[in-house]
């Protein structure tokens, strides 16, 4: 990745401003009192997560109860596998076929992102719809690839999950709560998820002014934590007016964001936000988002609970599996048209 090749290269009106705007109110959130033995959520925190949610659909948490040395194992075992050289890291090149792996031609939003990841699968196998095709009931497999180095990765990462997981549910039920539903309501939507970890790399760039590590996006999962080293690099557009608001890293905190099923879920009392990852030309930047997603079989809808006369659905049901299958297509080709969106499934009032 020596020269900017034009097809990283973002319109004039995407690319990153190089002055910095750092966040003043991402909210930061002590998560200390769910490590104790007491059951009872503490009221304070489940508001907190609740304004943090409406205010900024973004929030780092401390205290969260996932051991420092489970994440610092992956982390080193992510910068051991991406310094090898590229022809041993395109072993385990991912492919339509083989949808877990290596990468390094990612689009977003149809231009090339500046990074490298490694796609691993929470549940193996997890089971995806074969096709977008609504009429197509093939289900497929998805398994991880192991690259032979370093060994260590796999259990590195089987030991991070177990412990990323626990958080992922202690934060959907202070969501759920949040809401002013049972902590438990979400949980059934996750029997056979379809969640997965990233390891990404993002290289030093010659031209951070015009590429980035990855373009402007939401998620279209549930939740996602988000562990990013000491280098910083991650925007988000601040629901109040639209500026891009640097997150500056906070040792050891995990950054948390609502994804645009929590968004339907919710009908639009959280909302997904936009973001972005910049690049820069001295140093390397690695991060590890898991993202938690449900069942392929799950219908997307808001919550009965959530909608009534004077607040109506905002949203038809889509099916997750079919939506995702389709996600997954515009990673590999250029598309003619927008990626699908949850606004195509938006009620016109």
């Amino acid at each position: 990745m020596g020269e900017v090749d034009p097809a990283f290269i973002q319109a004039p009106e995407h690319r990153p401003k190089l002055s910095i705007i750092e966040a003043q109110g991402i909210p930061l959130i002590d998560l200390s009192v769910l490590n104790s033995s007491n059951d009872t959520i503490d009221d304070a925190l489940v508001a907190k997560i609740g304004d943090a949610c409406k205010k900024w659909g973004f929030f780092q948490v401390i205290n969260h109860g996932v051991p420092l040395e489970k994440r610092q194992r992956i982390e080193e075992a992510a910068r051991k596998f991406f310094a090898q050289p590229l022809e041993e890291k395109r072993k385990v090149r991912r492919d339509e076929k083989q949808v877990m792996g290596y990468y390094d031609s990612e689009l977003t939003k149809n231009v090339r992102d500046w990074k490298e990841v490694f796609d691993l699968t929470v549940q193996d196998p997890t089971f995806i719809p074969a096709s977008p095709d609504p009429d197509d009931e093939e289900i497929d497999e998805w398994h991880n690839q192991w690259p032979e180095y370093p060994p260590e990765l796999r259990e590195a990462f089987e030991e991070y999950v177990k412990e990323t997981e626990k958080l992922a549910f202690k934060l959907m039920t202070l969501i759920a709560l949040s809401l002013g539903l049972p902590g438990n309501r979400f949980q059934g939507f996750f029997k056979d998820q379809t969640s997965r970890i990233r390891l990404n790399h993002y290289p030093p760039c010659p031209a951070p002014h015009l590429a980035l590590g990855v373009g402007r996006h939401k998620d279209s999962g549930a939740l996602i934590i988000l562990a990013q080293d000491d280098v910083g690099g991650l925007e988000v557009k601040r629901k109040s007016d639209g500026e891009w608001i640097r997150v500056k890293p906070t040792p050891d905190a995990y950054i948390v964001n609502v994804g645009d099923i929590i968004q339907v879920w919710s009908n639009e009392a959280y909302e997904s936000v936009e973001h972005r990852v910049m690049v820069n030309s001295e140093r390397e930047r690695f991060s590890i988002p898991y993202v938690l997603n449900p069942a392929h079989y799950t219908n997307v809808k808001p919550l009965d609970e959530l909608i009534n006369e004077l607040n109506p659905a905002k949203y038809r049901a889509y099916n997750w599996g079919k939506f995702f299958a389709t996600r997954k297509l515009s990673n590999f080709k250029k598309l003619n048209v927008e990626n699908i969106q949850i606004a195509h499934f938006k009620i016109q009032e």
